[in-house]
């Protein structure tokens, strides 16, 4: 049976100041860092041995992964790393403090580009400060200019299925370290989460959620190793 982590990056910086920080890429905060190492030693205590892992192009994520499996006593296993798994793009939000954009546009319309499914904020102008077409991270790519949960789906979703999801189903224990929107496509796919039920699902930080699968990749079991620090989780079956 298969097993699948799913790690959500430790504090960063600019989620220490409030600010949508979407592909902008700032690291840990020292409490980050100890939630990630936290992360890992719970997953050692439990006993997983990872086979791979794969994470986002993004510093925050690939730090929270290689800080995990280093304490988790697993730093030899393969990490790939991709952009399809990065956190969702927040257009013209980017780098903009939470509370000030609020007072703004208005707490209403802030929590609609925040949390509704499939509406995105505004597109980020070309050639500013949090354009990414330059950034070589993503030479190639077709890029985005902003994103909702549900274009982030579509983002994470064929990543899924042609990298991540044939290593779940030949046997091998897969750790996922990304943020709470590429994971939360990815929570959302497996446990077949309504539209207007997923954006209520949180994924702590740092805290491993370990997802047992059946042959079909279907959850039959759910659970995360700080109960301490546990949300709710969606229904299996």
């Amino acid at each position: 049976m298969p097993v699948l982590v799913l790690l959500r990056h430790g504090q960063s910086q600019w989620n220490l100041e409030n600010r949508f920080t979407g592909w902008v890429d700032v690291d840990l905060t020292a409490e980050g860092e100890a939630q990630a190492r936290k992360g890992g030693e719970l997953i050692k205590a439990a006993g997983l041995d990872i086979d791979e892992a794969f994470t986002s192009v993004q510093t925050r994520a690939i730090r929270t992964c290689n800080l995990a499996l280093d304490a988790a006593a697993q730093s030899f296993v393969p990490v790939t790393k991709d952009w399809r798994l990065n956190e969702r793009h927040y257009g013209g939000l980017t780098g903009l403090n939470k509370a000030e954009t609020a007072e703004k546009h208005g707490e209403e319309q802030v929590t609609i580009w925040r949390r509704s499914y499939d509406v995105p904020p505004p597109e980020l102008a070309p050639g500013g400060e949090y354009d990414f077409a330059s950034d070589r991270r993503y030479k190639g790519a077709s890029l985005p200019s902003t994103e909702s949960l549900a274009t982030t789906l579509v983002r994470v979703l064929p990543y899924w299925e042609e990298a991540i999801a044939p290593k779940l189903k030949a046997g091998e224990n897969i750790l996922v370290a990304a943020h709470g929107n590429s994971l939360r496509a990815i929570v959302k796919h497996l446990f077949a989460v309504p539209d207007d039920q997923i954006v209520k699902v949180e994924i702590p930080t740092g805290n491993p959620l370990v997802i047992e699968l059946d042959a079909d990749l279907k959850p039959v079991g759910a659970r995360y190793l700080d109960e301490a620090r546990a949300e709710k989780l969606p229904a299996i079956g």
